[in-house]
């Protein structure tokens, strides 16, 4: 269509003409973390393997969340492009306001240090082994320049208040291999935490520990989240810190496919609280949606199935030829 001047008329322009054009906000405008449609593939001996294939991903601020999947499910590959490790190969991420695919090297590693923290699994890459807790805790303030302007003392200061905040303050004086396991992933989450970052990411935290000190460390991450506002994702196998956070996300194959909330409900008559998990499945932006394979196994669903909208439900049925 041309206007009277014999210009071509957008589409933007007959909305506006109609009165129905709108500032439409942007998918996950309002969210900390917000992963749209996110493609990471990988070239391996000349065959191209897709670690995640359109994932979509909204983390509000301030929450405290498990990431979990199987081996392979593509949990570990987002957790590396959040942390700003690697980059995405199409599909948009951004990060407390940070476009994570158009950052530049120096970009990228002022983001590592000031917006995002991050703790290993193995508890030996998250210290250096020739540095007391207190040190290493303040290296990362030394790096940014922070600290009211380098002053040693309030690196010094800042770093005491995080390790008490852990209950690792009797650490301080360590070196790695004086602390526990236990002690030193939660100085290896005061370490993450040194600069404020945004986000805090942890990659199978309390893998190595017992769980008894996996519980210990859990309590640190939930008292960073409680004392400090900061947002926390965790990726994890264990069951039980999954179940200990009120959001988990299941990724399967590259997509998240599922979704557990729970929440606190007060009995009416006897006033006594208990946790209400709820799954769900997730409908990503194209629509796709990831059925469990217990169901589509338990009704012999294959390659197609027949779709019937009610009028508040879809039915999904199998695919049965005419006999």
């Amino acid at each position: 269509m041309t206007s009277s001047t014999g210009s071509p008329v957008t589409l933007e322009q007959l909305e506006r003409r109609a009165g129905t054009h709108r500032d439409r906000p942007s998918y996950g405008h309002d969210a900390l973390i917000a992963c749209d449609r996110l493609v990471r593939i990988f070239t391996a001996d000349g065959v191209e393997v897709q670690a995640l294939q359109g994932l979509d991903l909204l983390v509000a601020e301030g929450e405290l969340m498990a990431l979990v999947g199987a081996s392979g499910s593509g949990k570990s590959t987002l957790m590396n492009i959040l942390a700003g490790l690697d980059v995405p190969t199409a599909g948009a991420a951004k990060v407390a306001g940070r476009d994570l695919l158009a950052m530049d090297a120096k970009a990228r590693l002022r983001y590592r240090r000031e917006a995002v923290g991050f703790v290993w699994q193995e508890t030996g890459r998250n210290l250096l082994p020739y540095m007391t807790a207190g040190q290493n805790v303040s290296l990362p303030m030394q790096l940014s320049g922070s600290g009211g302007r380098g002053r040693r003392a309030e690196r010094a200061a800042r770093a005491r208040s995080l390790l008490t905040m852990l209950d690792v303050a009797d650490c301080r004086d360590r070196r790695p291999h004086q602390m526990s396991g236990g002690q030193q992933q939660r100085v290896a989450i005061a370490v993450a935490l040194a600069n404020s970052p945004s986000v805090l990411l942890a990659d199978e935290p309390t893998g190595e520990l017992d769980s008894a000190t996996g519980e210990q460390v859990f309590s640190a991450f939930r008292r960073a989240n409680e004392e400090l506002g900061t947002t926390i994702v965790i990726v994890t196998h264990d069951q039980e810190v999954a179940s200990e956070v009120r959001r988990t996300v299941a990724i399967r194959d590259g997509r998240t496919s599922s979704e557990v909330l729970r929440r606190t409900e007060v009995d009416a008559t006897t006033g006594q609280e208990s946790v209400v998990a709820r799954e769900y499945a997730m409908l990503d932006r194209a629509g796709r949606l990831q059925l469990p394979a217990e169901y589509t196994k338990a009704l012999g669903m294959e390659h197609r199935v027949m779709l019937e909208l009610e009028q508040d439900h879809i039915g999904v049925w199998p695919d049965t030829p005419d006999e």
